[in-house]
């Protein structure tokens, strides 16, 4: 289902959905570290991370934060008449916990502010935990900012 502005403008402050759960696999991790070329030995050596304080290899933090954008796809409302939607940024980031390899992650997104300072264009700033399966604390809190160009002029 699509909503307008000020159907969005009334779920402010409301929890909007939450994603399905993905696992963060060692041969995700391994991927991840070879894009960015990030290979510190906690995410893609199980030996020498298995004597660390997290016990076995962890996703990077990046890796978590990228996840975001297939779970805003599950648990975000469309935006109606958006023609297309960007990644504007983040307000606040914070990794909280470490994703262990092999563990699963899914996203909760709250609604906390809609701005239409722009005719055609929609700002979304959503409040975003995401629970590791298991685990009181989440891997990541953050505000994110998404932009919706409707078209309209």
């Amino acid at each position: 289902m699509s909503y307008n502005a000020d159907q969005l403008r009334a779920m402010t402050g409301s929890p909007a959905g939450t994603s399905r759960w993905f696992e963060i696999t060692q041969q995700t991790i391994d991927a991840f570290a070879g894009i960015t070329e990030d290979r510190q030995f906690i995410h893609i050596d199980p030996q020498r991370a298995a004597e660390t304080p997290f016990g076995g290899t962890i996703a990077h933090g990046f890796l978590t934060l990228a996840m975001l954008s297939a779970m805003a796809y599950d648990a975000q409302p469309q935006v109606a008449g958006a023609r297309l939607s960007v990644n504007y940024g983040f307000n606040r980031l914070r990794f909280l916990a470490p994703v262990p390899a092999g563990g699963r992650i899914r996203g909760h997104f709250t609604l906390r502010a809609v701005e239409e300072t722009v005719v055609g264009e929609i700002t979304l700033t959503w409040g975003v935990e995401v629970e590791i399966e298991g685990q009181a604390k989440p891997a990541l809190a953050a505000e994110w900012i998404n932009r919706h160009y409707t078209g309209q002029s």
